[in-house]
């Protein structure tokens, strides 16, 4: 059976207004936050068969410590420009398209796409995935191609102010 794990990015800095929105990097909170989840993810013990993130400096940070925190190998994190400024139709595209061998998929990137999908593919509604937010389904599907509404039933949705 399929899972699927979205992350959203970690807190990101508006600290330097000359940036380009693709490149402002992960503020202290953010940089505090996306190890504590990862650690959690961890501890859930959910290692992703492949690991998917927009390659915005604040999403591709957060990919990578997720990645660190949950023993999965750095180079082996795809970087895809398609998931920046996606929206949720698209995602599910991509998904679609994943070699059905994969199991486990993590994708990190933005809102709203993100909230959109998880509310799209999950059974459990949200109002938004928190930055360094995780909702993660088990879907009912033997093929990525199967993906549809309602597919997913969740697993867990966790995030730091939960455990704060």
């Amino acid at each position: 059976m399929k899972e699927l794990c979205l992350v959203r990015h970690a807190k990101s800095s508006w600290k330097y207004p000359k940036l380009d929105d693709f490149e402002r990097p992960l503020n202290k909170r953010g940089q505090k936050n996306a190890p504590f989840m990862g650690k959690i993810l961890h501890q859930l013990e959910f290692t992703p068969d492949l690991i998917i993130t927009s390659p915005a400096s604040r999403a591709a940070m957060t990919a990578r410590i997720f990645a660190f925190e949950i023993k999965y190998p750095l180079e082996s994190i795809l970087y895809l420009s398609s998931v920046y400024e996606s929206n949720e139709r698209n995602l599910i595209q991509l998904l679609r398209e994943l070699d059905d061998n994969l199991e486990k998929i993590m994708l990190v990137g933005h809102n709203p796409a993100l909230t959109h999908l998880a509310n799209n593919i999950g059974d459990y509604p949200i109002s938004n995935l928190p930055t360094s937010g995780v909702f993660c389904v088990a879907l009912g599907i033997a093929s990525w191609s199967g993906i549809k509404n309602n597919a997913g039933k969740l697993k867990y949705f966790e995030f730091p102010k939960k455990h704060a």
